[in-house]
């Protein structure tokens, strides 16, 4: 039974995120996370629509997105930035959504890439919001966006921790 001690759902824990999602229930953080996954993959889009030229000058309105996106760091080798955060939020809307299908569930394989796909993301903006802050000394309202998104999408995928370690009862 579920909150009962020794259970199964007592040692994964059945609190926030619903760690402990009995049969029938569907993790809630990966719904969330899917859904954020999603947002910043449009936002990393429309990014990546002005970098390619998809698309017109970037409208910022605030900060000076022109300068950041247009410095160095807006590239590694011939790929935009922004293309890499498209490639990770599609990947972490994938798994957040792949897990929540029945038979991936329990996944800890799943559950492992969600969050370790949502942690290096937030590296990876910590990385790129630095370069920001201290070297461009600019900022770009989407980026912060992103960052934002990005956070959201790891602060989601943290009940993942329990399901992928090892229950106490396989030591």
């Amino acid at each position: 039974m579920e909150g009962d001690p020794g259970s199964p759902a007592d040692e994964l824990g059945s609190s926030s995120g619903n760690v402990g999602a009995g049969a029938g229930e569907l993790p809630r953080n990966r719904m969330f996370a899917a859904v954020l996954a999603l947002a910043g993959a449009f936002l990393a889009f429309y990014l990546v629509a002005h970098n390619l030229g998809w698309a017109g000058s970037i409208q910022c309105g605030t900060g000076d997105c022109g300068t950041v996106q247009s410095s160095r760091w807006a590239w590694i080798g011939p790929v935009p930035v922004s293309a890499v955060g498209l490639v990770g939020y599609l990947a972490l809307f994938v798994l957040a959504v792949l897990g929540l299908q029945e038979r991936f569930v329990a996944s800890r394989a799943v559950a492992f890439l969600l969050f370790g796909g949502a942690l290096f993301g937030v590296l990876f903006s910590a990385w790129l919001t630095y370069l920001e802050a201290f070297v461009i000394r600019a900022w770009c309202r989407y980026c912060v966006a992103s960052a934002i998104a990005v956070t959201l999408v790891f602060a989601a995928t943290l009940p993942e921790w329990k399901r992928f370690r090892p229950s106490r009862r396989a030591r």
